[in-house]
C-alpha cells in the first residue's frame, strides 16, 4: 500500500472500531461509570494502571477496585483513613497488590492536595516547543511527582518512565482516554489543557505487530524508541489526532488477528 492507500485503510478501521460497542469489552468502561471529573480521572488512572493481561480480568479487577473505594474514588482518595486502606490489602492483579493500591491512594491524595490534581501535573510538564509535541517528558515528570512522598520501592514499577526507554503503554492509553476529543463517545476528553496532537498511540504487542506488518514500524522492541518512530508515521496521517489510530491497530490485532 502506498501512503494514501494506507491512510484510507487505517481511517476506515478507526471508523469501524471507534464506536460505543468498543466500550463494553474495554477497561475504558470504568471511567465511564462516573460523571464527576475527579471520579472519572481517578477511576481511569487506576484501571489503566492494571491494564495488562487478560482483558476480562482487567475489567473484573478494575470493578473490584471501585467497589473497595465505595464506588466513590475521589471521596475515598481525599478522606480515607488508615483503616480504610487496610481493606485494600486483599486486592491483587498480577504483580499489583494491595500494598501498591494503598500507596497509589496516598500518592493520589498528595497530587490533589498539593499539585491541583492529575490534569494539572500532566499539563504543567508537557512539551510545547515546535516539533516535539509529545507527552513523554510529562509522563517522566509525573512519575517523579507521584513518588515524591514516602512509598515502597516495589510500587514504582507500576508507573513506566519513557525516559528509561519504556513505551509507557498504559499511561499513553490513559492520556488518550482523558484528552482525546472523541465524537464517538469512547474517549472521554475531559482534559482541555492538553492538545490531542500531543498524544501517542499506546504501543503494545498487538499494535506493535500490526504496525510492523503495515510497514509503520521497523524497530523490533516495543520501547520508547519504537513509540517515537510510530508517532512520526501516525502524525503524517493526522497530526491533530494521531492517537485515534490506536483503534485501527488494536482492532486489527485483537479482533481480526491481522
Amino acid at each position: 500500500m502506498n501512503h494514501s492507500e494506507l491512510k484510507s485503510f487505517l481511517d476506515e478501521k478507526v471508523i469501524q472500531y471507534n464506536t460505543l460497542d468498543f466500550i463494553e469489552s474495554d477497561p475504558v468502561q470504568i471511567p465511564h461509570l462516573f460523571s464527576q471529573k475527579e471520579d472519572i480521572e481517578i477511576a481511569g488512572f487506576l484501571s489503566a494502571t492494571i491494564a495488562w493481561g487478560n482483558r476480562k480480568m482487567i475489567i473484573k479487577n478494575s470493578h473490584k477496585m471501585m467497589d473497595l473505594m465505595g464506588n466513590a474514588p475521589y471521596d475515598f482518595v481525599m478522606s480515607h483513613t488508615e483503616n480504610d486502606l487496610e481493606r485494600l490489602e486483599t486486592f491483587v492483579h498480577r504483580t499489583f497488590n494491595g500494598q501498591d493500591f494503598a500507596s497509589f491512594i496516598r500518592s493520589l491524595q498528595h497530587i490533589y492536595k498539593n499539585h491541583n490534581g492529575l490534569e494539572a501535573v500532566f499539563s504543567t510538564n508537557q512539551s510545547r516547543s515546535v516539533g516535539t509535541d509529545s507527552m513523554q517528558k510529562s509522563i517522566h515528570e509525573f512519575k517523579k511527582t507521584f513518588f515524591e512522598i514516602p512509598h515502597q520501592y516495589r510500587t514504582q514499577k507500576h508507573i513506566s518512565d519513557p525516559l528509561n526507554n519504556s513505551a509507557a503503554k498504559r499511561i499513553n492509553m490513559y492520556l488518550r482516554w482523558m484528552v482525546r476529543q472523541d465524537t464517538k463517545g469512547v474517549d472521554l476528553g475531559i482534559w482541555k489543557s492538553i492538545s490531542p496532537a500531543s498524544l501517542s498511540c499506546p504501543l503494545d504487542v498487538h499494535s506493535g505487530n500490526v504496525a510492523r506488518k503495515l510497514g509503520l514500524l521497523t524497530r523490533k522492541q516495543n520501547d520508547a524508541k519504537a513509540l517515537a518512530e510510530l508517532d512520526l508515521r501516525l502524525r503524517e496521517f493526522d497530526p491533530t489526532d494521531p492517537a485515534k489510530y490506536d483503534f485501527a491497530l488494536f482492532g486489527l490485532g485483537v479482533f481480526e488477528k491481522f
